[in-house]
């Protein structure tokens, strides 16, 4: 079912004031993972909450609770549960996003403000912290509610949301909510849902779009080694004490090799070989070494082969170091030996692991790693939170709708694929609800999400709207016919 003309052309006659209300989304610094900025995601979820209200939408936010970061009790934010449209006639479709964002500082390596959204005119940029990474996303369904609204469209489908404000530090709380819901049937929030859409993934280039039916999973652990009871000055103490940092980095150089491989006995090991039919999808997908090479800004891919370098984001698991809390990283040349550091790491995992199966082998290697060193310091292992893959049915008349809006708005078919990041809710809401849940990213493969200079092209902005919009319509004129 095409989308009405009017739509379309009401969202490229309004992309100013939309591009404005992403600039105010942007302007709010809702850092979930700095306690000091967590009044900031309280104000977001405000500001998301109102916008919701005045589009027509019947909102709930629901308190989550607290929790402990970093040894202080925080406030939870809250999640938005929201409906719109309660026909029994229409399918009913559950809208999923994420309010809090990254951390973000011009000293990071920013060229602008990165909570001031920026508007290049010369490449159609819009770049600021979350403008792509989930405040576009979700204001992209804004810009469809706004559109229906005020051309008095009837919605082709019941809408139903679920928008949360931890999703960049373990969505804490959200299961439970989900469950919780669920567990209430047709008087719960979720009651009738058919199927799930996401918008917090991307393309894989800067030219194809993209529907997504597989994630990876993530285990993250923190390594604190501890010694002195304070810190000490090298030229005092040097070569008479174990030093912590020491520790930490012979420790972190264990966990990973320069060419990816997984150091950690077993974790590897679990995932199967692709064979000659399944690499033969990853051929077929448009995107090279060079897509990857320009989208890092550098030659360093870990292959020359196109597919082993897909597969490392797709379908194997990978490790990555983060960084280290308590080391001495200013200007100048300050000559101290910590008294305690924090390595923090991370691993992206595939079916069949799961958090369960990888932790153990993790805590088992590090504790044996730091027994060969025969330091007198202390080590602490933490999991800070964890996520389990995600697969999907990709013939579903989900995927299927998702592949005719795509067809409409850009005029070519899209790449199927899995993609490396993590969205634990995924799978929570596909074994919660038993429905099926689709990945229909916004933004291109170079946005940048997590990282400096996060952008969303406006084009993939205002188009994005119109896709997200003309999926709706798909949706509802979609068989469910087995």
């Amino acid at each position: 079912m095409a989308s009405p003309a009017q739509f379309l052309q009401f969202i490229d006659q309004n992309a100013s004031k939309f591009i404005g209300r992403l600039a105010e989304a942007v302007a709010i610094p809702s850092v979930s993972g700095d306690g000091s900025r967590r009044p900031d995601v309280f104000r977001m979820s405000a500001w998301l909450d109102g916008q919701l209200k005045s589009l027509g939408v019947t909102t709930k936010l629901v308190d989550l609770g607290k929790h402990v970061m970093d040894g202080q009790e925080l406030p939870l934010p809250p999640a938005i549960l929201g409906r719109i449209g309660d026909d029994p006639k229409k399918k009913t479709v559950l809208i999923y996003g994420h309010y809090d964002v990254q951390p973000a500082n011009k000293s990071d390596g920013w060229d602008t403000e990165p909570f001031t959204l920026v508007v290049d005119e010369k490449t159609g940029r819009l770049i600021g912290r979350g403008s792509t990474d989930d405040k576009g996303p979700i204001l992209g369904w804004l810009n469809v509610l706004e559109a229906h609204k005020t051309l008095g469209l009837d919605l082709p489908v019941n809408l139903r949301f679920c928008f949360e404000g931890m999703e960049e530090n373990g969505s804490e709380g959200l299961d439970d909510l989900i469950k919780s819901e669920t567990a209430k049937g047709n008087d719960g929030w979720f009651g009738g849902v058919d199927c799930v859409c996401i918008s917090d993934n991307y393309w894989l280039n800067s030219r194809t779009p993209c529907i997504t039916y597989g994630l990876r999973g993530l285990v993250y652990f923190k390594l604190t080694v501890s010694g002195p009871a304070r810190d000490l000055h090298s030229g005092v103490f040097g070569r008479m004490v174990h030093e912590p940092m020491t520790d930490l980095i012979q420790l972190m150089s264990k966990l990973v090799a320069p060419d990816g491989t997984i150091l950690v006995p077993g974790v590897d090991d679990m995932v199967s070989v692709a064979d000659a039919e399944e690499r033969q999808i990853y051929e077929k997908l448009d995107y090279s070494v060079k897509d990857v090479e320009d989208a890092v800004g550098a030659p360093i891919t870990l292959s020359d082969d196109k597919v082993s370098v897909i597969m490392g984001r797709m379908r194997q698991p990978s490790l990555s170091l983060h960084g280290i809390e308590g080391a001495f990283y200013g200007a100048g040349a300050k000559t101290v030996i910590p008294a305690s550091v924090a390595g923090k790491f991370s691993i992206r995992i595939v079916p069949p692991q799961t958090p369960d199966k990888i932790e153990p082998l993790v805590v088992d290697y590090v504790k044996a790693e730091f027994a060969k060193l025969n330091s007198k310091n202390q080590l602490k292992i933490e999991n800070l939170h964890d996520g389990r893959p995600w697969l999907a049915d990709w013939k579903h008349w989900n995927y299927e709708a998702a592949v005719r809006a795509t067809q409409a708005i850009y005029k070519q078919s899209p790449d199927l694929t899995r993609e490396g990041g993590s969205i634990p809710v995924t799978l929570t809401f596909a074994e919660s609800l038993g429905v099926n849940v689709l990945l229909l990213p916004m933004g291109r493969g170079d946005d940048g999400a997590h990282s400096t200079n996060e952008k969303l092209d406006r084009s993939n902005f205002i188009e994005g709207s119109k896709l997200l919009g003309t999926y709706l319509y798909e949706v509802a004129a979609a068989s469910t016919a087995a």
